[in-house]
């Protein structure tokens, strides 16, 4: 032990360690108190397997350690959090928040900058939720991945297909939709009679026969059946993936159905994006003060920048971008329906804005909607209704229409109408 430089200031926790955890190392600084206010600093280096890290426990709990401060490094910060977890109050930190000195960068260096934040309450700990949710996130993310992966191998069996001339993509809306598959199976089984293949269309399809043989009549090689073969099975395998991880996805949240109905209920959310909000966010939304403290943990609001008293520009900040993804999914599903107050939402500000900022808006308010069902058990969704700006204020609805018709060259004269 050796006394250690500290400016004077708060001490908050005076038994505390701070860790700078790489892949193979665990470089661990533990302040305790020591003469005249003056911290005692030791500064050890473990490795990163079960043992090491179990003798790091071990380690902080002879030095009678109560809180333990971290970045959160890529995934290698897990692995320490899972031997530590439930035997010292453990604070993950974002590396941004808590950057030392330019140009003195060691990792014993990092360490104890951790551990003298820590030790003066300096550090802001990011939302970690517990194991059970942790492992519901995984699972979630991971049906996530598949999908995307999926709309991949989609794209490039469209791609393939152009590349043979055979423009199916361009007559059918989805090219794996029952039709569109049975006529790749025909492609693939060799056939060249476009008639052929048209008639096997289903359902409302059968209206486009002529443009499917149009569609159909192209220079499909050996290569190109080869590849749509390999990508078909490829999808294939994706679908029988996700169905089983989606099952496993439910049983996880067969005790929330209740939740899970509830915020399915709301516009353009679906049970699929319901599950993951669930698995983001959590069944206890209490740990946020406000439905705004969720949307800024989420980076689906506004950002302050402001300088020199002028108001520059506020760009969402980056948050939680799987939350983030199915919100804005979520958004442009409710921009497509009729006669909602989202969808009039989306529009509004679609026409002003664009269709980016539009579905961030709409994703937010989305997530406001979910706070406060989760909020509140005994409350249930209600839509608004499209024609709801109107009636908040319909002297600015008036104004406007008037102001339209103005602008196209009409001469306007109101008159007010008993209803």
């Amino acid at each position: 032990m050796e006394p250690s430089r500290d400016p004077v200031a708060e001490v908050v926790h005076p038994r505390c360690c701070g860790l700078d955890v790489h892949k193979r190392t665990v470089a661990a600084c533990v302040l305790l108190p020591g003469p005249g206010g003056m911290p005692l600093q030791e500064v050890r280096t473990f490795g990163t397997m079960t043992d090491d890290l179990v003798a790091l426990r071990d380690w902080l709990s002879g030095h009678g350690v109560s809180q333990v401060g971290m970045e959160s490094t890529g995934s290698y910060w897990k692995p320490v959090w899972n031997i530590l977890e439930g035997h010292f109050q453990l604070l993950l930190v974002n590396p941004q928040y808590a950057k030392g000195v330019p140009g003195r960068k060691t990792d014993v260096q990092d360490c104890a900058w951790l551990a003298h934040l820590l030790r003066h309450g300096l550090l802001r700990a990011s939302f970690v939720p517990d194991r059970g949710q942790r492992e519901l996130r995984e699972v979630s993310r991971y049906r996530m991945t598949l999908v995307q992966e999926r709309t991949r191998e989609v794209n490039r069996l469209q791609k393939v297909l152009e590349g043979g001339n055979i423009k199916l993509a361009a007559v059918a809306t989805d090219v794996m939709g029952k039709s569109a598959r049975q006529m790749l199976v025909g492609l693939l089984a060799g056939s060249s009679d476009t008639q052929a293949l048209a008639e096997l269309a289903k359902g409302r399809m059968r209206e486009k026969i002529p443009q499917l043989q149009r569609a159909l009549s192209g220079r499909f090689g050996a290569h190109q059946r080869f590849l749509v073969a390999e990508i078909l099975a490829h999808i294939d395998t994706l679908d029988a993936c996700i169905d089983r991880v989606t099952a496993e996805i439910d049983e996880r949240l067969r005790p929330f159905e209740p939740l899970v109905q509830r915020l399915d209920a709301v516009t353009g959310v679906g049970r699929t994006v319901a599950q993951g909000i669930l698995a983001e966010v959590g069944t206890d939304v209490a740990r946020f003060a406000t439905s705004g403290h969720l949307s800024s943990w989420a980076g689906m609001c506004p950002g302050n920048r402001e300088s020199g008293g002028k108001r520059r520009s506020g760009r969402t900040r980056r948050g939680n971008r799987w939350l983030r993804l199915l919100l804005i999914q979520a958004a442009h599903a409710a921009g497509k329906t009729k006669a909602t107050y989202l969808a009039d939402q989306y529009h509004r500000l679609a026409a002003r804005r664009g269709s980016k900022r539009a579905a961030v808006a709409v994703g937010h308010s989305i997530l406001v909607i979910a706070y406060h069902l989760l909020r509140d058990p005994d409350r249930n969704f209600s839509d608004l209704g499209p024609d709801y700006f109107i009636r908040r204020n319909p002297e600015r609805a008036v104004h406007h229409y008037v102001k339209q018709l103005i602008a196209r060259g009409y001469e306007v004269t109101l008159r007010q109408t008993v209803a």
